[in-house]
């Protein structure tokens, strides 16, 4: 295969230097591959390739399916084995291992592009949600290569725990800041800049508000945000709408209230540009310092992670020990959970299901009805109805109470 590992005509599988971590490179194809083979392949690596092809309309399923992949080839390359040789007994092993990659020092370090030396698999420990989804992608992937015939069996069909260990669905979505503390770091994201402050300050404040606001108003994905231009926002009939290419290319279009056009002419004033975009602007809505450039996703992704760091300091130097749960979601927070945040706001407001999921762009309802929680509050609403007797309390004190919504201290 040569010095560069993975380097194949169908994609770049693993892309790791061979003065970086020579120790990975990949094993030839044992001896004894099944007959049948319905892949043109040679590698591993080329077959894991051959399996990333078929979502190529989606470039971020795609590198995210490559990035477990290639930490499953690495890991099976230091001990001098390919996929093949993959048993069930190693299945427990390597999800030990993806919790705690050892040594880390040859598997950890910061983001680096593929082709540096310096770059590693794991941008460190993967939690247990994590690794749940890590051997979901990977049970699909040898599903795929056994059906291929380049594998002989899929070792994950083995698992007695499989519907535990591999059920990737949730009950209701839990990764989502609760309404008073959104209020509050809306609040925050909305201080007016220092005295003194310099343009490139007053700049970012208002890049914040609007990157903020447009995923909590419109509940994008961030490929989506960081895909749109000023003219995918389009007048019809006296209504604005924001036009999307989501998931799997599919086309979209969502409304867009008045708060997200008073955002967006703020940041088109900031610009210098005129309040409104005209239909020929495919400029990129959101940009870089100097300007012009747009953002691409990891720097997007850094912004709104640096974000939430900074507030939960100011949180944390504002409120104090009151506010310590508040301070650890807030640095908990990964971009994908303001789109959690605005799907969940939405449902508790009322929005109906069907519209709901039209925001959501989902191909199924009980997806979204994932954001629903009205169950989940009037069970707790009649459960409080069971106690412990105290004395002077009135049998009305139940019903007489608020809808348990608290403030944030």
């Amino acid at each position: 295969m040569g010095s560069e590992t993975g380097q194949t005509a169908h994609g770049e599988v693993l892309s790791v230097t061979s003065t970086a971590l020579e120790r990975f490179l990949l094993p030839p194809v044992e001896e004894g591959q099944p007959e049948g083979l319905h892949i043109a392949a040679s590698t591993d690596a080329e077959a894991v390739a051959r399996w990333l092809e078929e979502y190529r309309a989606s470039p971020r399923t795609q590198n995210a399916y490559r990035r477990e992949a290639q930490r499953l080839l690495l890991w099976l390359a230091e001990q001098g084995r390919g996929l093949d040789a993959l048993r069930r007994e190693d299945l427990d092993t390597f999800e030990a291992f993806l919790g705690d990659p050892r040594p880390a020092e040859r598997w950890i370090g910061p983001v680096r592009p593929r082709h540096d030396a310096r770059w590693r698999p794991f941008r460190g420990p993967l939690s247990p949600a994590s690794r749940r989804q890590s051997l979901v992608i990977l049970q699909g992937m040898f599903a795929w290569l056994v059906e291929a015939g380049w594998v002989r069996h899929n070792p994950f069909r083995l698992m007695r725990d499989k519907r535990r260990r591999l059920d990737n669905r949730q009950g209701g979505i839990e990764r989502y800041l609760e309404r008073p503390l959104w209020d509050w770091l809306w609040g925050w994201l909305n201080r007016p800049a220092e005295e003194g402050a310099s343009h490139r300050d007053r700049y970012e404040l208002a890049r914040r508000r609007l990157v903020f606001g447009f995923a909590y108003l419109l509940a994008p994905r961030i490929s989506e945000m960081s895909a749109t231009r000023m003219n995918d926002f389009r007048r019809r009939e006296g209504r604005w709408w924001w036009h999307v290419v989501g998931k799997g290319a599919k086309a979209g279009r969502v409304p867009v209230p008045p708060d997200m056009m008073a955002l967006l002419g703020e940041w088109r004033r900031t610009l210098g540009l005129a309040e409104h975009p005209s239909p020929d602007d495919a400029s990129p809505l959101l940009r870089a310092l100097d300007g012009r450039r747009g953002l691409g996703d990891n720097r997007l992704y850094r912004l709104i992670r640096d974000t939430f760091g900074e507030a939960a300091e100011a949180l944390e130097h504002e409120a104090g020990e009151g506010a310590q749960a508040e301070v650890h979601r807030l640095r908990q927070a990964t971009p994908h959970w303001l789109r959690h945040t605005a799907l969940t706001h939405q449902a508790q407001a009322g929005v109906e299901l069907r519209y709901l999921a039209a925001t959501a762009r989902h191909s199924r309802l009980d997806t979204t009805a994932h954001y629903l929680h009205s169950e989940d509050e009037e069970w707790h609403r009649q459960q409080a109805r069971h106690g412990l007797a105290v004395e002077d309390r009135s049998p009305n004190d139940i019903d007489d109470r608020d809808d348990g919504r608290e403030s944030l201290y």
